[in-house]
């Protein structure tokens, strides 16, 4: 925002001298930015101010002593420039990133949101440039009509931009096994420098965390741990709930591989210093996997967890699952009830949510109004409802389940019950005609009762409402190729091929189910311990998980080594 500044004509192409602005001049222009807070002796310190010419926003800033976004909302009540705290970039915007380099973007923060094919709308975080958005409409060949952003906000667009797909699924095409040559021949592709977007945006780099991600579905891992160590990087699998060390690239790379990951995620990857939360999905072959990340912050740099869920190998069944006829047919016995509570308990990771979705399957989704609120939302089935918490926008599990009430649902799925409020209102829920499902964090079946006591919610409520308990657990299955050996049955040495030598592959569950009678109301009422309604669960016919385990080691399905893991 030059002031009082002349040019020469074309053909001499050099500046004349500054010439100092009137005392009549400096009052007009002190009226016309007034609303900024701006005098016109600040205006005149503007001009002989350093960086008053190629940074004139942050000179004013420092001027008019505001913080940026309350200085860019009155600099939009001004010039009717319009404000967005948080702007997005809508696919019509393509076109500014396919046509504005990325460095001219970053460098003048300015990021392209929306297109009607006539003008463009970008965002900018550098206002009172009109040179550089003269030269973004020459390069776009458009008329362009500004937003007026935070820079933080604006950085994050132009990230996301220029990561934009076609399709929001990402492609993984690298279908190589991930090697140690493999590693060492990216690590020696990855260009250093201190641009994290460019870092990331690196072929090599992609193509490295493609292959990571790529392996871990190949040896079916639910979790990928990115662990930055004193003297090395080290990336685990979790398979089959056992962490597993698969490779050790070097630590140079830790900041490549969490910046792409962040990128992919929709993360700020300027943020190193405070933990995030993203999700996103990639698609290999005809496999689609949803992509949860978690990073945080460490004293030897950023720790990621990738949380993966391969819709294709999801098992909603349950025989699959392992649920022996006679707990099958209790349990469908309980889901099948028009109203009342089932609970299904465990540690995290444990399986609850797969078999109350499996439960799910089995009731008439076409008949009754299925309807869940969960936190995050896993799978996917036809003919259900299904809501996300959020908290940030509000979205709690007690004030969601308020408004899946009104919904007219039949059946409600819980997510899992965290406190008082939220226990009450799923108890309410039951006692008013709705079948209600839900998860809850206890180490057996009986040891639920006390548990919602002791998040506050009346004995007489859990005795009117309370159907049954479901507890559960996951045990290794032994590979059905080499028996659980761990070694190649086809030859006298090498490792086993379908289990890695690990000698087990996948999973099943083992169960135990209290149906609540009229003993273990009188004992909840009385406000009982778990020893208690164990003992006369058992008196009634009740079976531990202990015995199902065992059942299922005589079959075969898994060793005495695995039962003792889990369940001693």
């Amino acid at each position: 925002m030059p002031f009082g500044r002349s040019k020469s004509n074309a053909n001499a192409g050099t500046e004349l001298a500054p010439r100092e602005p009137s005392a009549d001049e400096l009052r007009h222009i002190g009226r016309v930015m007034g609303e900024l807070g701006l005098s016109a002796e600040q205006i005149r310190q503007f001009r002989l101010a350093p960086g008053s010419e190629s940074e004139p926003w942050d000179v004013m800033l420092q001027l008019m002593a505001l913080d940026e976004q309350q200085a860019l909302k009155r600099l939009s009540e001004r010039t009717a420039i319009p404000f967005s705290a948080e702007p997005k970039a809508e696919p019509s915007a393509s076109h500014f990133y396919e046509t504005i380099h990325p460095d001219v973007a970053r460098q003048h923060l300015v990021g392209g949101m929306k297109s009607d094919g006539q003008v463009m709308t970008v965002a900018t975080g550098r206002p009172l440039m009109p040179a550089v958005i003269s030269i973004i409409e020459d390069k776009l060949e458009m008329p362009v009509e500004l937003v007026l952003s935070p820079r933080g906000a604006v950085a994050s667009l132009i990230n996301r931009g220029y990561e934009q797909r076609g399709d929001l699924v990402t492609e993984i095409i690298e279908e190589m096994p991930l090697d140690q040559s493999a590693i060492e021949s990216a690590a020696g592709s990855i260009e250093a420098g201190n641009d994290l977007l460019a870092l990331a945006r690196q072929t090599p780099v992609i193509r490295l965390v493609n292959m990571i991600l790529f392996e871990a579905l190949r040896r079916r891992a639910s979790d990928v741990h990115v662990h930055p160590e004193e003297n090395r990087l080290n990336i685990r699998y979790r398979i089959d709930g056992i962490l597993h060390e698969a490779f050790s690239p070097p630590l140079s790379l830790a900041a490549a591989i969490s910046s792409r990951l962040k990128v992919m995620t929709e993360l700020d990857i300027a943020n190193r210093h405070s933990p995030q939360d993203g999700q996103t999905n990639v698609r290999i072959g005809q496999k689609k996997v949803d992509i949860r990340l978690s990073v945080i912050p460490t004293i030897h740099g950023e720790r990621v967890v990738l949380r993966l869920l391969d819709q294709s190998q999801t098992q909603l069944d349950l025989e699959t699952l392992g649920v022996s006829s006679r707990v099958q047919s209790e349990l469908m016995d309980l889901v099948e009830r028009p109203n009342g509570m089932l609970l299904v308990t465990g540690p995290t990771g444990s399986g609850k949510t797969t078999t109350l979705y499996a439960c799910l399957g089995r009731i008439d989704r076409a008949t009754r109004n299925v309807m869940t609120i969960e936190d995050p939302v896993e799978y996917r089935l036809e003919g259900i409802s299904q809501m996300q918490v959020n908290p940030k926008r509000g979205v709690t599990f007690a004030g969601g389940l308020r408004a899946l009430l009104r919904q007219d649902p039949d059946v409600i799925l819980v997510g899992e019950i965290r406190d008082k409020e939220t226990a009450e209102l799923a108890i309410q829920a039951s006692l008013t005609g709705h079948l209600v499902l839900a998860t809850l964090h206890t180490n057996d079946a009986p040891g639920a009762i006390p548990r919602l006591i002791d998040v506050g919610v009346e004995p007489y409520l859990i005795t009117s409402s309370l159907l049954g308990v479901l507890a559960q657990r996951l045990l290794r299955r032994k590979c059905a190729d080499c028996a659980g050996t761990g070694a190649d049955p086809t030859t006298t040495d090498g490792k086993c091929e379908n289990c890695f030598g690990f000698g087990y592959r996948g999973r099943l569950a083992v169960y135990e189910l209290m149906a609540v009678n009229d003993e273990i109301r009188k004992l909840t009422s009385q406000r009982a311990d778990g020893v208690q309604i164990r003992e006369a669960a058992v008196a009634s016919g009740f079976r531990t998980m202990h015995e199902d385990a065992e059942e299922k080691v005589a079959q075969g399905l898994t060793d005495k080594a695995e039962m003792f893991r889990m369940l001693h």
